[in-house]
């Protein structure tokens, strides 16, 4: 099994902006590192009129293009994240941006003062919590912007397994 961590978070609050940081720290570790994004919005990943587009819209359920540097799969149903998991292969960390309420993951919960809003429910406790402001809490509490520190705590994790890298 693949660790999983999710970066959880009200919209507004820096998911993308951590995950931005923290892909470079794991990389600079040697960790391979696979990225699953959740959008609570409906959203396009082809382009209207391309082929694969086109090919979608004939009504394929999955849609697949690769070249020689990369290789994409687009799914055109609904897919869980368990689903997207098994999909991912030769990596030692998957990040997730949302999937709150997604389980077997370690969550890390991002609050910032200035967005006015709480942090996210979790069915589980919180692998760690970052914020702008101390945070009393059961779990680790690191500054906001810290993704050294942050990918630091998920090496330890992860070497924790037997199988880490």
């Amino acid at each position: 099994m693949i660790p999983v961590y999710s970066v959880v978070a009200y919209s507004g609050v820096g998911k993308t902006t951590l995950l931005e940081k923290l892909i470079p720290e794991l990389k600079a570790r040697g960790a391979r590192v696979a990225v699953i994004k959740h959008d609570a919005h409906d959203f396009e990943v082809d382009k209207e009129g391309k082929d694969t587009w086109r090919l979608t819209k004939a009504g394929a359920d999955m849609t697949l293009i690769s070249n020689d540097r990369h290789a994409a799969i687009m799914e055109n149903r609904p897919a869980d994240m368990g689903t997207l998991i098994s999909m991912i292969h030769d990596v030692d960390v998957i990040l997730t941006e949302g999937f709150k309420h997604g389980r077997g993951t370690k969550k890390i919960a991002l609050y910032r003062s200035a967005a006015g809003k709480g942090l996210p429910e979790s069915d589980t406790p919180f692998f760690a919590v970052m914020s702008d402001v101390p945070f009393c809490a059961q779990v680790p509490w690191l500054e906001l912007d810290d993704a050294a520190s942050l990918a630091e705590m998920i090496i330890k994790d992860i070497k924790k397994e037997p199988s880490a890298f």
